[in-house]
């Protein structure tokens, strides 16, 4: 809040984001919710990764990016990017403990930002980004990959499908 009461920019721009965040976790939680522990691996085709994959790869890019956001660089050296992308998960218990995970630390971190941090910068694989820029890619990135979670979902579940949003208009009878 600026001196006399109103919200800054800031300050609109961290509530926003996190609403966008909340609501991107929201539609692969409603997407998940209507999946199973045979159906998390499934691919279509061996070039194609499984929602468990997707989910493995969230898993780490959200560790490595919000684990001290401010103070260290996004992509730490413990990450092992490529082992994301390599077999599944045992579960569905299991998916959605790596997503609430991510997910809470994410969300934590963004509720932890103040004002001023807004412009300050960090840096991501050795490049700067301001922490508006850097928000931005993530949220750019996390809606990329539940888009396919939920279209891969959606497949799946075929005409048992239950709609995230406004179904489809059904013709009068």
């Amino acid at each position: 809040m600026s001196a006399n009461g109103q919200q800054t920019f800031a300050s609109l721009y961290l509530q926003q984001v996190l609403s966008d965040f909340e609501g991107i976790k929201k539609l692969g939680d409603k997407a998940m919710a209507q999946l199973n522990d045979e159906t998390i691996n499934y691919t279509p085709d061996a070039e194609s990764n499984s929602i468990a994959i997707i989910v493995k790869h969230m898993h780490g890019n959200m560790l490595s990016r919000w684990t001290d956001f401010l103070t260290t660089d996004g992509e730490k050296p413990n990450r092992q990017r490529d082992e994301e992308f390599e077999g599944g998960l045992p579960s569905l218990a299991e998916l959605l403990r790596l997503w609430e995970e991510g997910w809470g630390l994410v969300l934590s971190t963004i509720e932890g930002l103040t004002e001023a941090d807004v412009l300050r910068t960090v840096t991501i694989r050795g490049e700067p980004h301001s922490v508006l820029q850097a928000i931005q890619r993530q949220i750019s990135h996390y809606g990329y990959h539940v888009g396919q979670i939920v279209y891969a979902a959606k497949l799946i579940r075929s005409s048992e499908w239950n709609t995230l949003s406004i179904p489809k208009r059904k013709p009068s009878v």
